[in-house]
């Protein structure tokens, strides 16, 4: 084996397994889905496992506490989006629907471990354990993002499409040059998949054998365009063979499929075994933002349909049979809900302490000489601004 090439585990894996190569890089037949739409538990035959794509059932200790995130989740989702239509908010892209998926994501990784979120993954980083009131400061329009990455490991959240793929994978190949146990999760949007930047990260990847998992939240739109506008491929994880990785459509509002499957992911990442590539199956709820009308390219029958496979109600329901989830440990998630929703109010309805000259720093490491004469126009006309206040006062 050349110097410095990796060895092919997937290769290793499918031997073991008694099934080809190709058999292992692609998707099982269907998709992995555990708890169906009503609540039940499916049986083994109905999961979608085939040899290689075997999943164990989550302990319910940790579906508890992703039930727990689940209804944080929502709480936050639909006060950021009650907090722009009071004007206290720039922005906010919800993720009302798609919170198991959000919730899995952060769930699955280690502390030590990276995620590199999209702006739509406000949930995902909040799980992380970021300060809900500094994750919110970037939708405000504050001039910062609010939280420091190296804190708990979770990137900043990225507007240009597809650009924290790159970022995931440049990690991943640091901390593997550093000899460090890291794993990177990556996420991105389905339509992020039609950009050079998806392609670039995941050829990469392969490459050079790198822990990253590429989670893909298919949520059928990108803003107005639909995914049959974006690929014609039977899904977005057959898109793995193609760069030589193992990919995997699972039920992106089955909370349990998703921890099965993206824990088995990081799993084998940190063994050696990856990257990877998950296409979660989920639906966007509500309009793109809140500057979009969703109502123009899609019918309100389609919205109800999914409405229907809502990954809260679906966990809660399996959780109540199993006898796990009680009304004191519901009403305590509520409340835990609650106390989050309560903190973002009264922080965003704070005016922020705007200091216009900030403007000019963190611009250069050593600033120019451009923008140093244009700071001191700038505090010339604050300083006239002042007096003139103060003399008329």
């Amino acid at each position: 084996m050349p110097e410095n090439a990796q060895p092919d585990l997937s290769e290793e894996k499918a031997k073991k397994l008694g099934i080809s190569l190709e058999d292992y890089l692609l998707p099982t037949h269907g998709r992995i889905q555990m708890i169906s739409e009503t609540g039940a538990l499916l049986p083994p035959e109905e999961q979608g496992h085939t040899p290689g794509h075997e999943y164990p059932m989550p302990e319910i200790e940790e579906l508890l506490e992703g039930y727990r995130q689940l209804v944080i989740g929502r709480r936050v989702n639909d006060q950021n989006y009650a907090l722009v239509r009071q004007g206290r908010m720039a922005v906010y892209p919800s993720s009302h629907g798609q919170e198991a998926s959000e919730v899995a994501a952060a769930l699955c990784l280690s502390p030590t471990d990276w995620l590199f979120p999209t702006y739509r993954d406000t949930v995902a980083v909040i799980v992380r354990g970021v300060d809900p009131v500094q994750v919110m400061t970037n939708f405000r329009g504050d001039w910062h993002q609010g939280y420091n990455p190296h804190e708990h490991n979770t990137s900043i959240q990225s507007t240009p499409l597809t650009t924290q793929l790159l970022h995931a994978v440049g990690m991943a190949h640091a901390a593997r040059l550093k000899g460090e146990d890291v794993v990177v999760l990556g996420m991105v949007g389905e339509g992020g998949t039609s950009e050079g930047d998806f392609h670039e990260a995941l050829n990469f990847a392969a490459v050079f054998r790198l822990p990253v998992i590429f989670f893909v939240q298919n949520n059928k739109y990108a803003i107005s365009v639909p995914l049959s506008r974006q690929t014609a491929a039977p899904s977005l994880a057959h898109k793995a063979v193609g760069y030589g990785m193992a990919g995997e459509l699972v039920d992106g509002n089955d909370l349990a499929a998703l921890l099965a499957v993206l824990g088995r992911a990081v799993k084998l990442c940190r063994e050696g075994g990856g990257p990877f590539l998950v296409e979660a199956d989920t639906y966007r709820i509500q309009s793109h933002t809140n500057a979009d009308d969703a109502t123009r390219y899609r019918h309100s029958k389609e919205v109800d349909e999914w409405t229907t496979r809502d990954p809260i109600t679906r966990m809660r329901t399996y959780l109540r049979s199993e006898g796990a989830l009680t009304e004191e440990l519901e009403a305590q998630y509520h409340t835990d809900a609650e106390d989050v929703a309560s903190v973002l109010r009264e922080a965003m309805g704070q005016q922020p302490d705007i200091q216009p000259l900030d403007l000019f720093d963190h611009v250069y490491s050593v600033q120019t000489p451009q923008l140093a004469e244009q700071r001191s126009q700038l505090a010339e006309e604050l300083a006239r601004d002042s007096h003139t206040d103060n003399t008329s006062a």
